[in-house]
């Protein structure tokens, strides 16, 4: 008897620690920040932060997060304020937690990207095969790319669409709404941790540097959204970008001394190695690369 009771002790603590598990994992409340009259950012759910603006005629959302359940929330959060269509839905870039809700919408929406970023959609990724060339998932992936700049209209209202060069990966939408001066940077910036770059899509931190300070110099843009951060403003994309070449001249000057990659991420904190590696073997593959010290 006693075996029996410790076995079926043990069996609810597996239980418990199952449950406690499970209630761990569950998907955080999507929720609606209010930017202006027009434009919402999207928290919580699963995925990154994405957006909605609401035109005269019609939604345009920002990414798509990854599963059904946060997309249902984000209709239902958009029908609750709004008996405005959701028309359009731009994808920022290819990862999956700002794409993989794409197949949720209905197949009325129309999806936007930058040519680069809808190339990725079909690519394999981390030595895992795509899936959105399968029939039943095309009418989900960008039936509109773009090369540089598009204008999508919601009525009288205007959203531009930007591709100002290579950066997190090779095909960074910038969302704009001129109307308020609110841009869209999906993962072009990072606050809570050090910028990634996606060298397996063939990003590059100093062409980022350059896409970041072209961006500046032609947006009027005085809000910044982005997918893992909260909003900031043109000081602080300048900050970050100045961040990002201090790193990169001092992984020059240690290559100048011929340190290691490994002697090289000893000199970083561990939060940056992934940024440092990016940076040492752009540096590496191209030695000549020059570092613009000071962008302003």
């Amino acid at each position: 008897m006693k075996t029996i009771n410790i076995a079926a002790t043990l069996f609810i603590l597996l239980l418990s620690s199952f449950s406690l598990a499970a209630q761990e994992r569950e998907t955080p409340p999507l929720t609606l920040d209010k930017q202006s009259d027009q434009v919402y950012q999207i928290l919580g759910g699963s995925g990154a932060n994405g957006g909605i603006i609401v035109g005269e005629n019609a939604v345009l959302v920002i990414d798509s997060k990854m599963d059904e359940e946060s997309v249902q929330q984000t209709i239902e959060a958009i029908q609750g304020m709004t008996d405005t269509p959701i028309k359009y839905l731009v994808n920022t870039h290819s990862d999956g937690d700002h794409i993989m809700g794409n197949r949720y919408f209905p197949e009325s929406v129309t999806f936007i990207a930058q040519e680069n970023c809808r190339d990725d959609f079909f690519k394999e990724n981390f030595g895992r095969e795509s899936d959105w060339g399968e029939p039943q998932f095309y009418p989900f992936t960008p039936s509109i790319a773009f090369k540089e700049k598009l204008d999508v209209w919601l009525g009288k209202d205007l959203v531009e669409l930007y591709y100002f060069g290579v950066g997190h990966t090779t095909g960074d939408a910038v969302v704009y709404f001129p109307k308020d001066k609110i841009a869209f940077l999906g993962d072009q910036y990072f606050n809570t941790r050090p910028q990634l770059i996606h060298s397996n899509k063939n990003g590059n931190s100093f062409e980022h540097v350059k896409t970041l300070s072209r961006m500046l110099e032609t947006l009027d843009a005085q809000t910044f959204l982005s997918g893992h951060s909260d909003p900031v403003g043109r000081e602080d994309i300048k900050a970050h970008i100045q961040s990002m070449v201090a790193r990169q001249n001092k992984v020059k000057d240690l290559i100048s001394q011929d340190k290691s990659l490994e002697e090289t991420l000893a000199e970083f904190d561990e939060t940056e190695a992934r940024l440092v590696t990016s940076i040492y073997n752009e540096i590496s593959e191209q030695p000549s690369a020059p570092i613009n010290t000071d962008p302003y």
